[in-house]
């Protein structure tokens, strides 16, 4: 298998070049189990770690490999490698890292697509898909929309969904499919383009497995059935796993996830709320917040109804996590820093009185 298959191209090439990696052999992370990756080369797959050098010198988390980077080897092996260097990334999907102060998660890197799947029949909700959407720009990614299991409701129910997801989210493309009896995945897969790689977000229970295994026509992954106590889908997939699809897309399964914190520190709100910033542009004040200041051209618009109300107060919830979170990140690096200089000094003091 060639190394295109998997979404290397010219750009890539250049940036090999340019590390200085020419010499290596060159691989895509497609899984991760805690830091042991399954890393796929020209020559097939291979276990990897990271070097101690590397290990040493990250900063952070989003200094390891994630599924999707493309990692230069060392020591290859058909059995094991050691991986030397992450190649730069060109788009990183993350989210706030569940119940740790100040960091992130990766969810995958070098993505062209997001898929945002939901399940029409329970999981339903806009809300939730604006927040992938901010995501998704933030992480300079397209973003399509993927409705599943439609054979449980009539089409008048899906007519109305499909609705009431345009009025609030605008110029993203939807598709409605049936896992059971297939309808939809012909319009679906169309737009799977080759080399390029896709990502599915959404919670558990919604279908993704089952749709990575009919995209694939092979049973890729486990899936069940939903518990009838809960009305939730059960936990299956629990680490990240790259295909390839028959058009030769990439796609990538995710676990599903519970919360989505936002970390956006790249405008990813703003597009995805692009309604509310062009009309904070006419806010009597620059740094209004759109809560209650006069002369807010947000509240009027909400007021006229031209701003959708649900919209705007999901709006100001993420932007206040937004700002918690970037704040948790600032305390966090003065805590370090703070730490970093007790160090520097206990040793400087120990060198002095001949103590190391």
């Amino acid at each position: 298998m060639k190394p295109e298959d998997f979404g290397f191209n010219d750009k890539l090439e250049k940036l090999r070049v340019e590390n200085n990696l020419s010499e290596f052999e060159i691989g895509r992370v497609i899984s991760e189990h805690k830091e042991r990756y399954i890393v796929i080369t020209e020559k097939g797959e291979t276990e990897a770690e990271i070097t101690g050098n590397l290990r040493f010198s990250a900063k952070n988390r989003e200094d390891f490999p994630a599924v999707g980077d493309w990692v230069a080897l060392i020591n290859y092996d058909a059995d094991f490698s050691i991986i030397h260097k992450i190649l730069p990334r060109f788009s990183m999907i993350s989210r706030q890292a569940v119940g740790q102060f100040g960091e992130i998660q990766i969810i995958a890197t070098n993505i062209d697509y997001a898929l945002l799947v939901q399940a029409v029949d329970r999981d339903f909700n806009i809300n939730r898909l604006e927040r992938y959407l901010a995501i998704c720009y933030s992480s300079k990614v397209s973003p399509l929309i993927v409705l599943t299991k439609t054979d449980l409701i009539t089409e008048e129910k899906k007519t109305e969904i499909i609705g009431s997801l345009n009025l609030r989210i605008k110029d993203i493309p939807v598709f409605a499919i049936s896992n059971e009896t297939q309808n939809g995945y012909e319009a679906l897969k169309t737009i799977i383009e080759k080399g390029k790689t896709y990502c599915m977000l959404g919670s558990s229970g919604v279908g993704k497995s089952t749709l990575l295994n009919n995209l694939t026509g092979l049973t890729v992954m486990k899936t069940d059935v939903i518990s009838q106590s809960t009305n939730k889908g059960r936990h299956i997939t629990s680490h990240r796993e790259m295909v390839l699809l028959d058009n030769g897309g990439i796609l990538i399964d995710n676990p599903g996830m519970r919360e989505v914190g936002i970390a956006d520190s790249s405008g990813g709100l703003e597009i995805a709320f692009d309604t509310i910033l062009s009309f904070s542009e006419h806010c009597r004040f620059k740094n209004c917040t759109h809560n209650a200041e006069a002369g807010c051209a947000v509240l009027e618009a909400v007021e006229r109804g031209e701003i959708d109300k649900s919209s705007y107060e999901n709006y100001l919830k993420m932007e206040r996590e937004k700002v918690h979170f970037e704040s948790s990140v600032a305390e966090k690096r003065k805590r370090e820093k703070i730490f970093g200089k007790i160090i520097k000094d206990y040793y400087k003091k120990g060198i002095k009185s001949g103590k190391h």
